[in-house]
């Protein structure tokens, strides 16, 4: 009998509820704080930029969640998505490790991103909102809200990083099909990207900054709210999908994860397959090793500080205890992934502190060359972002060679390149750099921490 290569699950699989971590924590993460009085933050705090609804699965203390069946319907356009088990790079590599991935490219998008974009657009539509703000960094976001938003008749405006709206110009043109406004970031269209402009007038701007004008943009508009694509609870929350279908998929392939992977810039990806599967450690019906994998370039859990700060460059946010790199950091334009952002979710950054996953930091041209290697063997082009987990995995892969371990590797492809090969085409001609953070530029971006 012919081997399985992938894993799927009917539409009736489909989750139902997503999982909220943080009642199986052994204790909850610190709360946002006001900029203003350092005080805790409450839900009128957050009004001008969340619906209710997003307020309240923000602060949730319930396990599970429900899925509206609006939101189904569209999930049900790719969800659930394959797991595959990846023989043919098991044999490149000459392992006896099993790598199993989840692939989130089959949605519109290309990406893991629309799990949350749907529901949010949702929730904001329900409250009679009539348009949503935001940041995208690689375009993986704004793709994924603008989708959204058409399929539940809202505007929707986006303030893209300018080195990213140079680079990828089909991003762009992708948003704006959905029927999205696109600016480049920082823009003269908003205070906080005025002022850059003036102390920086050639600024290739950042995800902190972009936030900053999409947030100015959607607190003076009451018809407005802004929408987040990653960091937060109701985030993360709403990616759990891919871990719950992925428990179910196991159970088919009749396989238990020794090690579950993922990238790691905002931490919704991971978070999204990773939580599930935490439930399933703590309560002590599996083992595995958990582990986020971020770049060298922007390592906000292996090098950054826990502490409370801003998440975005102008200070508007409230202030979010996490891992940071200070939210005055600008990565390098050079660097070809999307985990770009100064900070860490802050959920992910206290199961950090808690000991309960790892982290590693990997330069981006030992990531590019995992996903070539990965594309010559499985037949998909990864995304640059879940490039640094596939370097992980092949890490990981080659430990068990020498020691002739039968590890499980589990990781999340959250995404593919289409519109990426720019950054491949870099890497096949020779042109990219390792571009590591120096010592005295994070100390320099540390010392904005308010």
């Amino acid at each position: 009998m012919a081997e399985q290569t992938k894993y799927v699950l009917d539409e009736a699989d489909l989750p139902t509820q997503w999982y909220n971590v943080i009642p199986d924590l052994p204790e909850p993460p610190p709360p946002p704080l006001h900029p203003g009085t350092r005080e805790p933050v409450g839900p009128d705090d957050l009004a001008p930029l969340f619906p209710q609804a997003l307020i309240a699965q923000e602060v949730t203390t319930d396990r599970y969640v429900d899925i509206p069946e609006e939101v189904r319907e569209v999930y049900r356009l790719w969800r659930p998505s394959p797991l595959f088990r990846a023989r043919r790079l098991e044999k490149a590599l000459g392992t006896p490790a099993r790598i199993y991935y989840k692939y989130e490219g089959v949605s519109p998008v290309g990406s893991h991103k629309p799990n949350t974009a749907v529901p949010q657009a949702f929730y904001n539509a329900a409250e009679g909102v009539t348009r949503l703000t935001t940041e995208t960094g690689a375009g993986q976001w704004g793709s994924a809200l603008a989708f959204a938003c058409a399929q539940y008749g809202l505007e929707c405006e986006v303030w893209q990083v300018r080195a990213s709206y140079d680079q990828k110009p089909y991003r762009k043109l992708m948003m704006e099909t959905f029927g999205a406004t696109v600016h480049p970031s920082p823009s003269e269209l908003t205070e906080s990207g005025r002022a850059i402009l003036k102390q920086h007038p050639d600024s290739t701007g950042s995800l902190g900054i972009a936030i900053s004008e999409a947030v100015e943009q959607a607190a003076q508009d009451p018809d407005a709210r802004y929408a987040l694509g990653s960091v937060l609870n109701h985030v993360l929350l709403h990616q759990t999908v891919i871990g719950e279908e992925a428990l179910k998929q196991f159970e088919l392939a009749g396989d238990t994860p020794d090690v579950l992977v993922g990238c790691t810039g905002g931490g919704s990806n991971f978070g999204g397959l990773a939580f599930p599967f935490l439930r399933e450690k703590l309560a002590g019906r599996m083992n595995p090793v958990i582990r986020a994998v971020e770049p060298a370039a922007c390592p906000s859990l292996t090098r950054g500080r826990y502490a409370y700060d801003f998440g975005d460059t102008a200070g508007l946010t409230p202030l979010l205890k996490m891992h940071t790199l200070g939210h005055e950091f600008i990565p390098d334009p050079i660097h070809a992934g999307g985990l770009r952002y100064h900070g860490m979710s802050p959920l992910i950054s206290h199961i950090y502190e808690l000991g309960l996953i790892e982290a590693l930091a990997i330069g981006q041209q030992e990531c590019f060359a995992a996903g070539v290697r990965f594309a010559r063997s499985e037949g998909i082009i990864p995304a640059p972002e879940p490039t640094h987990a596939l370097a992980a995995c092949i890490q990981e892969a080659l430990r068990c060679k020498e020691t002739g371990e039968e590890k499980v590797i589990l990781t999340a492809l959250c995404g593919h390149a289409h519109l990426d090969l720019p950054a491949y085409g870099a890497y096949l001609a020779g042109s990219m750099v390792d571009d590591e953070l120096s010592e005295a530029t994070l100390e320099e971006s540390l010392a904005t921490l308010p």
